[in-house]
């Protein structure tokens, strides 16, 4: 028994995948395509995907928004464990997302994916104005530019129905958010987003140390 949260070591990492990770071969393989490519370290943690996933089935949802997309993996993941619905995915790089798109098609669940290539902000805003998205959606995950995160957040409360559950990554940055030295752009955007966060009463959260640290938002009954 232990009252702080355990450390994993490379040993014991392992072994939590070994007895837990059921992970369907083309999620696998996507892992495997994006590790050869710039920027690989934004891939999720394949842990990471399959909590998100059940989470998914627990709530039902099937109005989902996700803020990052890369290579698609997370994307995958949760529309793998939608029944019906659909994931709006927003981002702004074509080369990262034609992997993603080649993807979802050999998983068949495209059709669950509605992508849209630019900035996120300004997608965010045509949903909420010429879409009618205010408190519709059931789900949302941020995993993006890390100076916007407070603007993806203020709108994306705004789309998110009550109950919904909005989902932050690399929340923890490496351990740099707790190290008052570590004044980088992205270091204090988080750090300043993890206490924004604290302090709203318009909300309850979590901060899990999984993968690089995820905070899981719930929006409050008004």
């Amino acid at each position: 028994m232990s009252n702080t949260t355990i450390q994993l070591n490379e040993e014991l990492y392992d072994y939590l995948l070994s007895v837990s990770l059921k992970e369907d071969e083309v999620l696998t393989s996507l892992r495997k395509t994006t590790s050869s490519m710039p920027g690989s370290r934004m891939q999720i943690a394949p842990d990471q995907g399959q909590f998100m996933a059940m989470l998914i089935k627990i709530m039902g949802a099937e109005r989902l928004i996700e803020i990052g997309t890369y290579t698609g993996y997370s994307t995958l993941v949760c529309a793998m464990a939608m029944d019906k619905g659909q994931i709006i995915a927003l981002d702004s790089d074509p080369v990262s997302t034609s992997v993603a798109k080649e993807f979802w098609k050999i998983a068949g669940v495209d059709h669950l994916i509605d992508f849209r290539l630019g900035d996120a902000l300004v997608s965010l805003d045509k949903i909420i104005n010429d879409e009618d998205g205010l408190s519709s959606f059931d789900f949302i995950f941020i995993d993006a530019d890390k100076r916007n995160y407070k603007n993806y957040y203020e709108i994306g409360l705004q789309l998110l129905r009550e109950n919904g559950i909005i989902i932050f990554d690399n929340v923890l940055w490496s351990g740099a958010v707790a190290d008052s030295k570590d004044q980088n752009e992205n270091t204090v955007a988080l750090r300043e987003l993890n206490d924004m966060l604290y302090k709203d009463n318009r909300i309850e959260l979590s901060m899990i140390p999984v993968g690089d640290g995820l905070t899981i938002v719930r929006k409050k009954e008004q």
